[in-house]
């Protein structure tokens, strides 16, 4: 989409070895995110909800307490905020690891976000984010790995939220972000209407050791679910999706609050 602001080239691989992040994965296995976290949230809130007239359809899917996985598509450094802004979980986050260096790694390590090295197997992310699911936490994992340059909802899932999903047994809730791609138009003063739709959760039998087509059958799954949500919002917009919900409830027939 040529009206898209650029962006960066991606870099797939960090040349620190895995024992500079290991700190970082103690902090997160170990600690909850403290005044940074809601430092933070206060301020990307009150830009969301009034640069980009941000709004949520279906913020009740998401479990109150208990583990749950969210799984938002991606397209801006600010989804991770988007999602967040309207729950009142704290909600734990990964993040490519090129994004921890001095002074940002501060606010990320308080704010209970952990690293994952990009271009590498990297266990350790998986060990921290299901001692944090373990815990009863609330764990925001991208279906598509990084952010989409397009515009567009991938069509294809990696595999990894389908590992975590099967290894820790905890619900997914699908979550589609619409309008999202053109926050990078803000030094165009061009700011989007963005909405954040959370679907239902959809929940899985725990499996210990899940085979790589199962991991890639419940990662294409939830990916679906999201490619569903974020093409009704596309199609009828917020205030369409809102009527239909309300229509449903007045019927009986779902259970979703928006």
């Amino acid at each position: 989409m040529n009206d898209l602001a650029p962006m960066r080239e991606q870099v797939y691989s960090d040349p620190r070895p895995k024992e500079h992040f290991d700190r970082f994965h103690t902090r997160a296995r170990t600690r909850e995110p403290d005044w940074v976290y809601e430092v933070v949230r206060t301020l990307t809130s009150l830009y969301a909800w009034t640069f980009l007239r941000a709004r949520s359809i279906g913020a009740g899917n998401v479990p109150g307490s208990g583990n749950v996985i969210l799984a938002p598509n991606h397209f801006s450094f600010m989804d991770h905020f988007l999602i967040g802004c309207f729950i009142r979980r704290k909600v734990r986050f990964m993040a490519k690891s090129q994004l921890f260096k001095r002074p940002m790694q501060f606010v990320f390590s308080h704010g209970g976000v952990f690293p994952v090295r990009r271009g590498a197997r990297d266990e350790e992310t998986f060990v921290t984010a299901e001692l944090i699911l373990d815990r009863g936490g609330a764990v925001a994992m991208y279906c598509e790995g990084g952010r989409s340059r397009t515009g567009k909802v991938s069509e294809q899932a990696k595999r990894g939220i389908g590992r975590l999903a099967l290894e820790s047994g905890a619900p997914v809730v699908p979550i589609a972000i619409h309008g999202s791609s053109r926050v990078r138009n803000w030094k165009r003063l061009q700011f989007p209407r963005v909405t954040v739709q959370y679907g239902e959760a959809i929940r899985w039998e725990r499996v210990a050791e899940p085979t790589r087509e199962q991991q890639q059958a419940v990662a294409d799954e939830i990916l679906l679910e999201i490619r569903r949500l974020y093409a009704e919002l596309d199609e009828h917009g917020r205030q369409g999706v809102r009527r239909r919900l309300r229509a449903e409830r007045g019927a009986g027939n779902a259970p979703v609050t928006a």
